[in-house]
């Protein structure tokens, strides 16, 4: 019978290893990402963007990564789970994919659109944020093609 439990965690920590890799130069490359794309905003206005998305990009991974483990679980064979998380590299390749492919799709655009926006709001960020946010998050996204 097979372990869950131990497939959520494997899913989790592939799909988080990938997005987060680059941790040392992710705050300066969110603070150039949002002076070019909201020209509006101001240097010291994006450092304080850019130090606040770590926690929230974090946080709504893991609420995104346990929506597609889910539906994963929902649609999928375990037994073909179970291959996609067998750690070897071509597998683990076709997982991100997946959940590329997962998080692309229309019900997730308006899902990272309204939790973006949330977090936008509850922590009075100018609207711009959610968009803003969303672009860097559909980059990065692309960047697990690679």
């Amino acid at each position: 019978m097979p372990d869950h439990e131990a497939l959520r965690l494997h899913i989790r920590e592939k799909v988080l290893d990938r997005l987060t890799s680059c941790q040392d130069r992710r705050f300066e490359a969110l603070r150039d990402y949002f002076i070019v794309a909201a020209p509006t905003m101001d240097y010291d206005a994006a450092e304080k963007v850019s130090s606040m998305v770590p926690p929230l990009l974090l946080d709504l991974y893991e609420k995104w990564i346990a929506m597609f483990t889910t539906r994963l679980f929902e649609t999928v064979p375990v037994e073909q789970i179970e291959v996609l998380c067998d750690g070897t590299r071509e597998n683990t390749a076709a997982l991100l994919l997946v959940y590329l492919m997962y998080i692309e799709s229309a019900t997730m655009e308006k899902q990272i659109d309204e939790d973006l926006r949330a977090y936008g709001a509850e922590h009075a960020l100018d609207d711009d944020f959610g968009t803003v946010a969303g672009a860097y998050l559909r980059a990065q996204m692309a960047g697990l093609k690679n």
